[in-house]
């Protein structure tokens, strides 16, 4: 059994087990976060959306149903295969490193469910920062959704099993060096899988650095999808409004 640890997201956001693991999260949710999120930045219809690291395109298709103009991009190669079968006229899939500039500008980029913070090195945090102000029109905003890394802490599950189907997967989350680390253990068809998402975990004073070093201006900062105050002893989200 081998462990997947370098690049951990490139190999196990690729494999169906990660779509399958995650398969329940709230669709309605994400739906009412997008409604809100967009009411907040009074976008317009056919106002441009960059979905940075967009996984399958879920939050994608649904910007694309409210009359956005909608670019999701990621790494996972399999993930944009999967999701150029709904493109549109205004809904596009491509494979990019969020890293790097994308060669467009928009009037808002989002990096939705805690896609960030996965880097081996830590300056291609701070590359990421710079490249989304890069892709922003000058009256543009960007907004990361992180998880308030202080109560996720706090409340970490040491140790649990989640049963999809006839696989079972054994999971355990912790603390190490100043990251929040989940292994995924499961076998399937007789073959045994090994997995470790890793996660900085940073705090809101973290990213106020980020965003002074890449002179970016933190407008807003909420606590949960319906954009209520961010409180770090109680809210389940740290969620930042940026130019």
């Amino acid at each position: 059994m081998q462990k997947e640890k370098d690049n951990w997201y490139a190999s196990w956001f690729n494999t169906p087990y990660y779509h399958l693991l995650y398969k329940d999260r709230g669709h309605r949710e994400a739906a009412l976060f997008m409604n809100t999120l967009t009411n907040y930045l009074n976008l317009q219809k056919n106002d441009s959306i960059l979905d940075l690291a967009c996984g399958r395109g879920r939050h994608s298709k649904y910007l694309y149903k409210q009359g956005f103009d909608v670019t999701g991009v990621d790494l996972s190669k399999e993930s944009i295969a999967y999701a150029k079968q709904y493109e549109k006229p205004k809904l596009h899939f491509e494979v990019h490193d969020m890293c790097l500039p994308y060669p467009k500008k928009f009037d808002a980029v989002f990096n939705l469910f805690t896609s960030f913070g996965y880097f081996e090195n830590e300056i291609d945090n701070l590359r990421t920062i710079k490249a989304i102000k890069a892709e922003l029109k000058p009256n543009g905003f960007g907004v990361i959704d992180f998880l308030n890394v202080e109560l996720a802490i706090k409340k970490l599950v040491s140790s649990e099993k989640k049963k999809v189907g006839d696989i079972v997967f054994h999971i355990e989350k912790y603390v190490e060096d100043g990251y929040i680390l989940k292994d995924i253990r499961f076998n399937d068809n007789g073959k045994d899988y090994f997995y470790t998402e890793r996660v900085k975990a940073l705090t809101l004073e973290d990213f106020k650095l980020y965003f002074e070093e890449a002179k970016v201006e933190l407008k807003q900062v909420f606590g949960n999808y319906q954009l209520e105050a961010f409180d770090k002893n109680t809210s389940g989200r740290l969620i930042l409004i940026f130019n």
